[in-house]
């Protein structure tokens, strides 16, 4: 979330950011201030990173408070007078909002500010997951996303993957497989069980049609035992 403050000398205009504010989730109204010295202070010692500005106050303007405070602070300017349009953009302010201003205005100027928050701190690529299989002497590196399904026998599986024509059979059971699956790629869940002989990847699921699962070309059965757990998954 964007952490934000607001300030303005009159109390009505912070109580309706405030409320606007607690209707978007992206946005974290920590602190509202009707003097701009609390606020500056606040700013130097808060990490913040949006602020909502009045312009027009009677001790200084929004245009002089917005000189003095950190120079990547994203700044939103809310004023009841439009000609300080133009001076608040020369700024590089985020958004201008006239006074009294709708909540879908005020969404769209919250939207630009999430845009520059993005393009400021980019999502950092998600790392590969991957796991180590030993079958036919080797050991073999198989990254989880190549996975298309596992199959079982017995006391061996045939990983099934994008990569290869031929699936790798490895002696190890479904249990010691999905413990591997789950500790190299904890948050993802993205592995589930669906037949005492079949592990599949849920987001290659194409479809689902009298307890056969469609995927890759191929059709995996969902056990009774299994069905339960598997159509939770597509629960809201």
């Amino acid at each position: 979330m964007i952490r934000a403050i607001a300030l303005d000398d009159e109390p009505p205009a912070l109580r309706v950011l405030t409320h606007f504010c607690s209707q978007i989730g992206s946005v974290d109204l920590q602190k509202t201030f009707l003097r701009p010295d609390e606020a500056l202070h606040h700013l130097h010692q808060v990490p913040t990173e949006l602020l909502f500005l009045d312009i027009n106050m009677p001790s200084v303007s929004g245009i002089e408070f917005h000189k003095a405070v950190p120079d990547q602070m994203m700044v939103i300017f809310t004023t009841a007078y439009a000609e300080y349009a133009v001076e608040g953009f020369t700024l590089n302010a985020v958004d201008y909002l006239l006074k009294p201003f709708t909540f879908e205005r005020f969404q769209q100027a919250v939207n630009k500010a999430n845009e520059h928050h993005r393009l400021r701190h980019p999502a950092e690529p998600r790392k590969e997951a991957y796991l180590y299989i030993r079958a036919d002497y080797t050991l073999h590196k198989i990254t989880l996303a190549d996975i298309v399904f596992i199959e079982g026998l017995d006391d061996y599986l045939k990983i099934h993957t994008v990569t290869s024509t031929r699936p790798i059979v490895a002696r190890m059971t479904m249990k010691a497989i999905l413990q591997k699956l789950q500790e190299a790629d904890p948050d993802s869940g993205q592995f589930i069980r669906v037949h005492r002989s079949y592990i599949v990847p849920f987001h290659r699921i194409e479809q689902v049609r009298n307890r056969i699962i469609s995927l890759a070309g191929e059709e995996i059965p969902i056990g009774m035992s299994y069905e339960a757990d598997f159509f939770k998954r597509f629960q809201p």
